[in-house]
């Protein structure tokens, strides 16, 4: 289970709240790429918190409503567009930079979970490896995030039938690929991602 050895180390430096940080949606030939920071509570504990993959979809829905009554929570998104005109690393690095503007209250440090920092951050920071699994702020920001984009991609899957988007939330599964190739891309399918390039490549061919 993450702790909150690393955050206190923090706090205890910089005298001020300290954010967890985390993004999902990297992978995915489909839909935003969601970031989250938490700011813990002092004053409570708020047990389970874990890497989001590690826990069940219950278990992570009951936690995240927990952390949204009890932490401060801020969610932020970099939209398919700008996956697609930045690249996704940097897109990811947005949403983390948004979700950390959007806090209440303005952190006085981040820990961020992978190997870097988002740039022209306003506070100091640590990335951490693995970070969701050892950090429990950082947990908490994976929780929030993955359960936003889950419900997001289920929305979007009403909207775009078809491609199973409730189910694989825009993995690159065997079954989104199938649907891909019978459907060809929808408009929240990233275009820059090469599965789906070399489909429209494949159609351009065919029309033209």
């Amino acid at each position: 289970m993450a702790d909150r050895v690393l955050e206190q180390a923090w706090r205890a430096r910089v005298g001020g709240p300290v954010a967890g940080v985390d993004e999902v949606g990297r992978g995915p030939l489909a839909g935003p790429v969601v970031a989250a920071a938490v700011i813990l509570p002092d004053d409570r504990i708020i047990g389970g918190l874990a890497d989001s993959k590690a826990l069940s979809a219950r278990r992570r829905q009951e936690i995240a409503a927990v952390l949204h009554q009890d932490a401060l929570v801020s969610i932020a998104e970099a939209t398919v567009e700008e996956i697609d005109r930045l690249n996704i690393l940097h897109a990811a690095m947005l949403a983390m930079s948004r979700a950390i503007a959007g806090l209440a209250i303005q952190a006085a440090a981040v820990l961020v979970d992978g190997n870097r920092l988002p740039p022209d951050l306003a506070m100091p920071g640590e990335a951490v490896v693995k970070g969701d699994a050892k950090v429990a702020a950082i947990a908490a920001a994976s929780i929030v995030a993955k359960v936003h984009r889950d419900a997001l991609m289920s929305e979007l899957a009403e909207i775009h039938p078809g491609y199973g988007f409730e189910r694989h939330a825009g993995y690159p599964t065997r079954q989104h690929r199938q649907a891909l190739a019978a459907l060809g891309p929808c408009p929240v399918h990233r275009r820059s991602f090469q599965p789906v390039r070399d489909l429209i490549i494949q159609e351009d061919t065919i029309n033209h």
